[in-house]
């Protein structure tokens, strides 16, 4: 069995072992001992301290042996002694690495990480130089009006009156314009006054004693009452003139033989409002109307209508022995 010298760490077929006395401390130079002096079992590894021949390097040793020397026998196993201090850490062997493999396959791309934090912006570049002037644009529209200036400033003196000019030839008389609205009616005038009056008769026989044809007036050619201002005149046996603008009532009544209508025309114009009739011959005509003129001067007849295909007959001596009386009554109101 070959053994490792503790003092010279070779290696050794021989060993001798020694009991360890404390107390004392010798040396010996003794020849080593044969192999059959002891066997492999009688030594313990903790036991064998240095080795007095090695085969290796033939030398000699001295040893220390204390108390005496004898050959190995097992005792009892001692106590477990305490750890001794740790050793120096030893030199670094010599490095043996083979020759590096060749590279691998490259591997699959990764998922995507998450975004990093933002870095700290930069420091803001210079400014570049300034740009060439670009051509003129078109002229964009007008913009709306601002508001208006200051308040106005004070009205300046009243220059002197300027001399009068010649004056211009008169212009032609313009159309009849519409007739307006009619306006508020007034206050109440005096109780039973008219502003002007006028009646108008005949008596027949004796008067109308021609038939009255159609589009021809029937003759009123007495005066009866006035109110004497002459605005309300006669200008024929059966024409009467008015001479204000205003509001006439108009009154007639006539014995008529044929049935017929009698109708109000003022200033050639038949008014059809106006229109009063009979169906038969047994009754007078009577007709009540208020007309209204907007003009100076308007003519005033009681016709027997345009139109109608009967001439009239005045009515003589109805019902009885008496001249019969036909009647136009005209009072301006307003």
């Amino acid at each position: 069995m070959t053994k490792k010298c503790k003092q010279c760490h070779k290696l050794t077929s021989f060993c001798e072992c020694f009991i360890i006395d404390t107390l004392t401390t010798s040396s010996c130079s003794s020849s080593p001992s044969s192999s059959s002096d002891f066997s492999d079992s009688d030594c313990n590894d903790d036991d064998v301290i240095s080795c007095e021949y090695s085969p290796i390097h033939k030398k000699k040793h001295k040893c220390e042996k204390r108390k005496k020397r004898q050959k190995c026998r097992r005792g009892r196993t001692g106590p477990q002694g305490t750890s001794g201090p740790q050793g120096l850490i030893g030199p670094i062997g010599p490095c043996c690495f083979g020759p590096q493999g060749l590279q691998g396959p490259q591997g699959l791309p990764g998922a995507t990480g998450p975004q990093g934090i933002p870095g700290i912006p930069g420091i803001p570049g210079l400014q570049g130089p300034q740009g060439l002037n670009g051509n003129t644009g078109s002229q964009g529209p007008t913009g709306l009006q601002g508001p208006s200036g200051g308040p106005p400033g004070i009205a300046g003196p009243a220059g002197p009156p300027g001399a009068t000019g010649s004056q211009g030839a008169t212009g032609n008389q313009g159309a009849t314009g519409n007739q307006g609205p009619a306006g508020s009616q007034g206050p109440a005038g005096t109780s039973g006054t008219s502003l002007e009056f006028a009646d108008f008769f005949a008596l027949m026989p004796g008067d109308n004693s021609a038939t009255v044809a159609p589009g021809t007036p029937v003759q009123f050619p007495q005066n009866g009452v006035t109110d004497g201002s002459g605005l309300i005149a006669r200008t024929g046996a059966g024409t009467f003139n008015l001479s204000n603008i205003g509001i006439y009532e108009v009154t007639f009544q006539v014995s008529i033989t044929e049935a017929g209508q009698l109708i109000l025309a003022l200033s050639g114009a038949e008014q059809p409002i106006t229109v009063v009739g009979r169906a038969t011959g047994t009754s007078q005509i009577v007709g009540l109307s208020l007309i209204q003129t907007t003009s100076i001067n308007n003519i005033l007849e009681v016709r027997n209508p345009t139109g109608n295909s009967t001439a009239l007959t005045i009515t003589p001596l109805a019902g009885g022995t008496h001249s019969v009386s036909g009647h136009l009554v005209i009072k301006r109101l307003k």
